[in-house]
């Protein structure tokens, strides 16, 4: 199986994925963030249209849109009745413009498939470097505010007082996430990154209660659901998406497994 080259890519990039999936998993989950990533992905795949419509990279455009809109939705303020119902309108006027722009570009439908459902075993070494070298800046860049989002995530009731900072930090939070989806779905496609995004996170923490804790673990399940995901897609010719979302959903079903065991005993 490693003497293909796009297959030794395709483990590569899973780790880097898993990663950024790890870090960003965690917050995503404590700030319940999971309809916005949700939403990041469709807009993802509109940004991905505007890229082939004016003939650059899909990852430009999808860095655009994704980015643009998280500026927008994080200066809606913190309301969150306010904010979901941005969420849906941005959510609906971007798959009218993926759609859009994805007929005015006349692609194949391959083109469309891929964005969506992402082409792990198809990547490039030039895809690896763009995501490896976007990986470490992401990392960086959430290393560096670690502290003051960790903070802003976990102590709601201390965060309320420093509304400047959390306000700041969503922003930045938020451009972040962005960041990773645009990064990630070119890969994984932007329909699945919400699961790994989210899934693994949600059940690292019937496991562990502390954030590093947390943050390994999601990188482990993460991690082991891609690789095995591309073990069972090259052995049965199977989409490899379709295992990814089939492990990490078993992943939680076993995490709330042992959380009902461990509450019952």
């Amino acid at each position: 199986m490693l003497e293909y080259a796009f297959m030794r890519y395709g483990f590569i990039a899973s780790f880097f994925i898993s990663i950024l999936c790890g870090f960003m998993g965690v917050f995503v989950v404590s700030r319940r963030t999971s309809f916005f990533t949700h939403t990041l992905s469709e807009i993802g795949f509109a940004g991905a249209a505007f890229g082939l419509f004016i003939g650059t990279s899909p990852v430009i455009g999808m860095l655009i849109f994704t980015i643009l809109s998280s500026l927008m939705i994080g200066t809606v303020g913190n309301k969150v009745s306010r904010r979901e119902s941005s969420i849906s309108v941005f959510s609906g006027l971007f798959i009218g413009l993926g759609i859009l722009f994805l007929s005015l570009a006349n692609t194949q439908s391959s083109y469309a498939t891929n964005i969506l459902f992402g082409s792990i075993v198809g990547i490039g070494v030039n895809d690896l470097k763009t995501l490896i070298t976007l990986s470490v800046i992401i990392i960086i860049a959430i290393l560096l505010i670690y502290r003051r989002l960790k903070y802003n995530s976990f102590d709601g009731t201390g965060s309320h007082f420093n509304a400047g900072y959390d306000t700041a930090i969503s922003i930045i939070f938020l451009i972040l996430l962005a960041s990773t989806v645009s990064v990630t779905a070119q890969i994984v496609g932007s329909l699945l990154i919400f699961a790994l995004l989210t899934i693994p996170a949600s059940a690292a923490k019937f496991f562990v209660h502390n954030v590093w804790g947390m943050i390994f673990l999601t990188f482990i399940f993460s991690l082991v659901g891609t690789w095995a995901g591309l073990y069972f897609s090259y052995i049965t010719d199977w989409p490899v998406s379709f295992f990814i979302a089939a492990i990490e959903s078993a992943f939680y079903l076993v995490a709330i497994s042992y959380d009902r065991l461990k509450n019952h005993d």
